[in-house]
């Protein structure tokens, strides 16, 4: 029988709460540091594609036109791989709380309340509940 392909993050099965089970369980915080690494080694082989085609691809056409749009896709490529970078520096970040301390991933920073499986598995670097992260966002466009 072949073997499966590792789940990404954009396949992973959703967990099911087992009846009793209580939040954060061992079982819970092994599903998300599955799909943490899984969405990691997602974005960290779209890096090796980037630089990849950007080395195949790469060409000194004489033609401006043609130049320049080489170049404006190359700058968009890599705008977003800076955005995925950072998305990876919070990945890491999120590894490194299931590492360090397992009893605090999961709970919002900022009011200390679940956030819930849910949100989690949507979201799994979320560090705040909907409702702690939607005040943030109405501050943040209240200050802008």
């Amino acid at each position: 029988m072949p073997q499966a392909a590792p789940l990404t993050e954009h396949e992973f099965k959703p967990y099911k709460v087992k009846k009793g089970e209580e939040y954060m369980s061992e079982g819970q915080l092994a599903h998300f540091t599955e799909i943490l690494n899984a969405w990691k080694q997602e974005l960290m082989d779209e890096v090796d594609r980037t630089v990849g085609h950007m080395k195949d691809e790469a060409a000194n056409f004489p033609d401006p036109a043609d130049r320049a749009t080489q170049e404006e896709e190359f700058s968009l490529e890599l705008r977003t791989r800076d955005r995925e970078r950072k998305l990876i520096k919070k990945i890491d970040e999120a590894l490194t709380a299931l590492d360090a301390d397992p009893g605090d991933y999961g709970y919002c920073e900022a009011c200390g309340i679940e956030i819930g499986i849910k949100r989690l598995e949507a979201r799994p670097t979320a560090t705040m509940c909907i409702d702690c992260k939607t005040l943030e966002e109405i501050r943040e466009r209240q200050n802008a």
